[in-house]
């Protein structure tokens, strides 16, 4: 395959990018505490249909005995080295997929990032580890990683101290953010209901913010409260000073408008949904008529 000519005999390992494999994976848990603590060597671990010929497994063999061991029950990605696709400009990133389980996996599609020394990031693309094959218990399988140019942030190839490395907000999946307060006023299980409800919400874009109705309620002073989820599928957090908004009734009328100054500063985390509760003073609701059987908030300009 020519894929082994871009391993070459003056490649080097460089960083190692960790996580608990409870993050992508479902194991048992046997370990027991002084078995968690041990070093796990991984073992070279070829794809089934790669014919390695004898000078390459020689090359893979070397930069496999650079590899620090791991601890039980992780997952890990060793960078080695970028190389740049003359034709295309995409990035030929290879690595060792490793893998310190007790048990053999095969994993779907995630998403990877290239951080610079400092960590910011580079690159990003989802890869199906499933084109990995199988990763048989306590191994490490080199494998080629490619960022199409789209996926590339940057104009530069990064210096030493680069890595490859999971995406840990893109794993945890969507969560929900509970303000202190709300986590002291609100019992358990009404969190927990929360929690159940944001998972049923629509999958966000990853520069998405969106503001999805929970709860309106018009009190006897005629103010009008709306409790409502702040999605962000953002990748960092959002900071809400000033928040012009509106809500519109199941007849289509707005029947509140106003804008709140967010002080403290809303902070809502990446990929998370905060709830929030905004009233409106009875000078700023239309009542007439008012249908709050089905309703809407709005952002506006």
């Amino acid at each position: 395959m020519g894929l082994f000519d871009l391993f070459k005999k003056g490649d080097k390992v460089g960083k190692d990018s960790a996580i608990d494999s409870k993050s992508l994976v479902q194991t048992k848990e046997n370990a027991s505490k002084s078995d968690a603590d041990r070093d796990v060597v991984t073992k070279l671990s070829y794809h089934p249909d790669w014919n390695v010929p004898q000078e390459q497994q020689y090359v893979f063999n070397f930069l496999a005995n650079d590899l620090a061991p791991l601890k039980p029950n992780q997952l890990s990605l060793s960078a080695i080295n970028i190389d740049p696709n003359p034709v295309n400009g995409s990035w030929n990133v290879k690595a060792f997929f490793r893998s310190s389980l007790s048990e053999a996996i095969e994993l779907g599609d995630i998403e990877l990032l290239i951080l610079d020394k400092d960590d910011n990031r580079l690159a990003s693309h989802y890869f199906n580890f499933k084109d990995l094959g199988v990763i048989p218990a306590e191994s490490a399988r080199p494998w080629i990683f490619t960022f199409p140019t789209a996926s590339i942030t940057t104009e530069e190839m990064p210096e030493e101290g680069w890595k490859i490395s999971f995406n840990l907000l893109s794993l945890r999946g969507h969560q929900l953010d509970l303000d202190e307060t709300w986590q002291k006023q609100l019992p358990k299980e009404e969190q927990e209901k929360l929690a159940d409800i944001v998972k049923t919400l629509p999958k966000l874009g990853k520069t998405e913010v969106n503001f999805t109705g929970l709860q309106a309620k018009l009190n006897n002073d005629k103010s009008l409260h709306a409790s409502i989820f702040i999605r962000n599928g953002h990748e960092k957090a959002i900071n809400l000073e000033q928040l012009p908004l509106e809500i519109v009734d199941a007849r289509g009328v707005v029947v509140a408008n106003g804008s709140f100054k967010l002080d403290p500063i809303l902070i809502v985390q990446p990929n998370t949904t905060k709830p929030w509760t905004f009233i409106f003073p009875a000078n700023l609701v239309n009542v007439k008529g008012i249908d709050l059987s089905r309703w809407t908030a709005r952002v506006t300009q």
